[in-house]
């Protein structure tokens, strides 16, 4: 029997589980797509069910389970934080210790006791239980499925057990970190700070922060004043890219909040942001301050990297890497030739990294010699058959049609879209990682400048300043953006070529909504306020029911490419089921839903009723 190997994360937040075979993943998935809540941090007892179940196997049948990180060197870490500044924090410090002692000091208890739930009987063999480091894991992630077979590695997030930032040398099936910078200096950890005080959610309000960063103005005295009093007060970065944060200013080590917030409304002359309140223009210039600071330091450590392995190659992973801006930053900048970053790159990846890890560093066996990685376009989690829809018929008394032949219905999806529909698309195996990639998404006609409106506030209910994303097919990506790779997994952003731009007006003098829906390309609703666009890439290959739809698409209308945004609303994990997907379909102004081979209408459909208030669980209203 082959050797199989069972990753798990959880914890903190983005519980997952991933299964290998060797070289080949088998299965993985984010356990907040089956328990429906955002970033759930318990034990993910169903992403492990899942995984086993697609492999026909069990607990006993495992060579090997590995945790993602050190629990031991985690718990030493919390003393010493505390022990460094007591007396100060000891009210936080006397409750969390006893959750602390549970979690950390017995947790291979703790998880032999939630395996035993999964398995649902005694474990009669243990396989080993394996807890490599947290960023051992994360790199793991990003060099093992890569197609290279040496690559520079570079992993940056906010922190695991005491590294919040290594550079790591991958060669076969080994790995050697070569340089690791130490809490609690933290790139990671001054982005979510600065989340937190522009009135986002930490661990999640990063891509809003990103997001927003593109509306400041880089030649407004006031930008300049944020950027200097970053460099100056709150960080002090070295030439390789290391940095030292000013702790007089954080509060993260001891404390229940990111920063002191009366040290940094001194600082930047403006307080913290209560959440939901319109945005103003200071908070956009301290997005963009903290993006540039954050790009500096990205390319300073990935020239390090270049410099200490002499590698043509780079893999990336952890929270940071999940920042396509600064990816393409790196990738522009010529450093490498090549860049490859872990679809998954938080910490839901650690549990692929962490059963890669034991699968070729704890066992030593070897990588075969790939030309393309083997994430199989980060389509590994469940996919359902018609006969799950044909529930909905009867649970929901949903009405649908049943298509024949894959070529009519994306033609007659195409057209939909064209038309003007906003629709559903439910394929096949949903994605790992936090991208809907085309199995879980909902689409829309990006020539429509009206389009991105529409779908934040009437569909996503979400912040209308957010951007849209892209799906364009590999053949033409270069007739639409400036990007000479590619881009499968949605981790890059490139900026929209110029022939397909218009001029506006300078954004200086405009006001925040009408420079949103300033039309800046004939591709407006995915063209972002600075003409860039975060591009997915849609491979034959890899997706061919997605790309025979662009396909038809751009036989229509002659574009090739769609808008695709994830298949939620605000507050909401991505669909994983048809019954989510119908749910999530009569709760917005969706107008149509495909699954799989079966279309469904809006105005067919049954009165849609609620049991509870669902906008207020996903803190809506």
């Amino acid at each position: 029997m082959p050797n199989y190997y069972l990753g798990i994360s959880a914890y903190y937040h983005d519980s997952a589980a991933a299964l290998i075979c060797q070289n080949d993943i088998v299965a993985a998935a984010h356990e907040e797509r089956f328990t429906r809540i955002k970033h759930d941090m318990s034990f993910p007892r169903h992403a492990v069910r899942y995984v086993l179940e697609e492999a026909g196997l069990d607990i006993e049948d495992m060579t090997a389970i590995a945790f993602y990180d050190k629990p031991f060197l985690k718990f030493e870490r919390l003393l010493e934080t505390y022990h460094a500044v007591a007396p100060s924090g000891l009210g936080s410090f006397i409750s969390a210790m006893p959750v602390w002692i549970k979690e950390k000091l017995f947790m291979r208890n703790m998880l032999w006791k939630e395996l035993e739930n999964v398995h649902e009987t005694p474990i009669r063999r243990k396989p080993p239980l394996l807890f490599p480091e947290h960023h051992l894991s994360h790199a793991a992630s990003a060099f093992y499925p890569s197609s290279f077979a040496e690559a520079a590695i570079l992993t940056i997030d906010g922190v695991g057990e005491w590294a919040t930032t290594t550079i790591g040398h991958g060669r076969q099936n080994t790995i050697r970190m070569l340089r690791e910078l130490y809490f609690p200096h933290s790139v990671g950890l001054l982005y979510s700070a600065t989340t937190y005080y522009c009135g986002f959610k930490v661990n999640s309000g990063e891509y809003k922060l990103m997001g927003l960063a593109p509306y400041g103005i880089r030649e407004s005295r006031q930008f300049e004043r944020y950027k200097t009093a970053m460099l100056t007060e709150l960080v002090d970065i070295r030439e390789d890219g290391s940095l030292l944060l000013n702790m007089d200013y954080f509060d993260f080590t001891t404390g229940l909040t990111m920063c002191k917030d009366r040290k940094w409304e001194s600082l930047f002359g403006i307080s913290r942001r209560d959440a939901e309140s319109p945005l103003s223009q200071p908070y956009m210039d301290m997005a963009l301050a903290v993006q540039d600071v954050t790009e500096e330091v990205v390319l300073r450590l990935a020239r390090t990297a270049r410099q200490l392995t002499g590698s043509r190659h780079l893999v990336m992973a952890g929270g940071v890497a999940l920042n396509c801006v600064a990816n393409a930053k790196i990738l522009n900048a010529g450093i490498f030739d090549k860049l490859w970053i872990q679809p998954a790159a938080g910490d839901a990846g650690g549990a692929l990294g962490a059963a890669l890890a034991a699968c070729h560093i704890w066992n030593g066996e070897a990588r075969p010699d790939i030309t393309s990685d083997i994430m199989q376009g980060a389509y590994l989690g469940p996919a359902y058959s018609n006969g799950h829809i044909g529930r909905l018929k009867h649970k929901f008394q949903a009405v649908y049609m049943q298509y024949s032949d894959v070529a009519s219905l994306c033609r007659d999806t195409a057209q939909l879209l064209a038309d003007g529909s906003v629709v559903g698309w439910f394929q096949g195996r949903m994605e790992w990682g936090p991208r809907a990639l085309g199995n879980r998404s909902i689409l829309g006609d990006p020539r429509n400048p009206d389009m991105q409106k529409r779908l934040n506030l009437k569909i996503k209910f979400r912040e209308s300043f957010r951007p849209f994303a892209p799906s364009v097919l590999s053949e033409d990506v270069m007739e639409y953006f400036d990007l000479a790779t590619e881009s499968p997994y949605m981790l890059l952003v490139a900026p929209v070529a110029d022939h397909h731009r218009k001029s506006v007006s300078s954004n200086g003098a405009v006001e925040l909504m009408d420079r949103l829906y300033q039309w800046r390309s004939d591709i407006p609703a995915v063209t972002h306020v600075d003409f860039s666009a975060r591009v997915q890439t849609v491979h034959r290959e890899t997706n061919e029911r997605y790309w025979l739809l662009i396909q038809a698409f751009k036989q229509l209308t002659g574009c090739g490419l769609v808008i695709n945004t994830s298949f939620n609303v605000r507050g909401e994990p991505i669909v994983c089921s048809p019954e989510d997907a119908y749910r999530c379909f009569m709760r917005t102004d969706m107008d149509w839903l495909v699954i799989n081979d079966c279309i469904f209408e809006k105005s067919r459909q049954s009165d849609w009723k609620e049991s509870q208030n669902w906008r207020q669980a996903f803190q809506l209203d």
